[in-house]
């Protein structure tokens, strides 16, 4: 009889055993719940990041809808627009021909 019961507790301890690995090893166990957290995490971060270059876009929407001189001193920087009575020089580099 007592060696019925060692058996017995060896393969409840064995079951036991197997058991908590595959709560933490196995598939959607705690080792991929701490990832899936990881995870969560980081995209929060991105989803943070990313709400605010919206804002700042829509804030530059709404102010290049609303301040022409702002619209002005943009279209001259990125589109190089130029002003009705305004005249453009080309000068060359003079340093280039120098030795």
């Amino acid at each position: 009889m007592n060696t019925k019961k060692s058996v017995l507790l060896a393969c409840i301890i064995l079951a036991i055993f197997s058991l908590l690995l595959f709560i933490i090893f196995g598939e959607n166990g705690l080792a991929d719940l701490h990832l899936l957290k990881i995870e969560r995490d980081n995209l929060s971060k991105q989803n943070a990041e990313l709400a605010k270059q919206n804002l700042d876009l829509y804030r530059e929407i709404v102010r290049l809808k609303s301040d022409p001189k702002y619209l002005e001193s943009v279209a001259r920087k990125e589109l190089g627009v130029v002003g009705k009575d305004e005249l453009i020089f080309k000068l060359k580099d003079q340093r280039k021909g120098e030795n």
